[in-house]
């Protein structure tokens, strides 16, 4: 079973450390384990309890009253929420936390009920913007540099990548467009997740792509220029590249130089590269959307 320090708690529940320990003291909220060398861990119990006291509090409780809450009839008001206040933001958080209380154990059942109604209270192009940007973000795996993710990570992993290819594949696909993006993983890449979410926004926006997924080498891309007009060329890096200069890559894929290049992925990657010219950084699919 996996174990949690502190900092991955925050990160997953956005309730920071200092606050966490408070609550520890005060209200017996959780009660983490400890190493040999004293240091918090906590497992996929209390990570599922403190993800609904974080989507309780983000809807206006008290932790006061929620710390009485015994951790069934917490999970049931959480349900409750989704159906029941006008908050987007509010909603949008408690979707995020039931995904990730689904993904903690296992339950592809309740994660494909979740996904729905996500997309039934948004539709289907904003639960993606909302509530599944923000999972992938949370939990890392749009990030991930790492071959060895935990179990949970490669479940949700699958269950998204399914249903992003699905949800791709329901667009109705346009043709002679005005713009048209190639998208790819550079050589070596092979985490594919945030490169299938860029294909579902371009594409749900009906602009045209051509995906050519992953661990492509820069010198094939000249064998697409060749037999279709681009507007743009879409990169996304997550382990550090071999080549970090933008205006190597470039010429290596023969792009002409009214070409814009775009560059998405995980912060350690981006920041190592050197932009050139016509070259832009996506932080965000809110990024990506203005080149829509």
């Amino acid at each position: 079973m996996k174990l949690y320090h502190i900092s991955e708690l925050e990160q997953l529940s956005g309730i920071k450390a200092p606050t966490i320990r408070v609550w520890e003291r005060r209200y017996n909220l959780i009660e983490p384990g400890r190493t040999d060398t004293n240091i918090r861990m906590y497992d996929d119990r209390q990570v599922r309890k403190l993800l609904n006291v974080a989507t309780l509090l983000s809807n206006g409780y008290k932790i006061s009253k929620i710390a009485e809450l015994d951790e069934d009839d917490m999970h049931a008001m959480v349900l409750g929420l989704q159906g029941s206040t006008d908050d987007a933001d509010s909603v949008a958080t408690s979707f995020v936390n039931e995904l990730i209380v689904s993904m903690l154990a296992f339950d592809e059942v309740n994660f494909e009920k979740t996904f729905a109604a996500a997309a039934s209270r948004y539709g289907l192009f904003e639960a993606m913007l909302n509530v599944f940007y923000p999972l992938l973000h949370k939990i890392g795996i749009m990030w991930s540099t790492e071959d060895a993710m935990p179990v949970q990570e490669h479940f949700a992993s699958a269950v998204v990548r399914r249903k992003l290819i699905a949800a791709t594949d329901a667009l109705v696909l346009k043709r002679k467009r005005r713009k048209k993006f190639l998208l790819m993983l550079p050589p070596g890449e092979w985490h594919e997740i945030g490169l299938l979410f860029a294909n579902y926004i371009i594409r749900a926006k009906e602009v045209e792509t051509i995906y050519l997924g992953q661990n492509v080498p820069y010198e094939q891309v000249p064998a697409v220029l060749e037999k279709t007009e681009l507007t743009h060329v879409l990169l996304f890096f997550i382990a550090r590249p071999e080549q970090d200069n933008l205006t190597y890559i470039r010429k290596a894929m023969q792009l002409p130089r009214d070409l814009p290049l775009l560059v998405a992925g995980s912060h350690k990657a981006i920041a190592a590269l050197h932009l050139g010219s016509n070259t832009h950084l996506l932080e965000s699919p809110h990024d990506l959307l203005n080149y829509l």
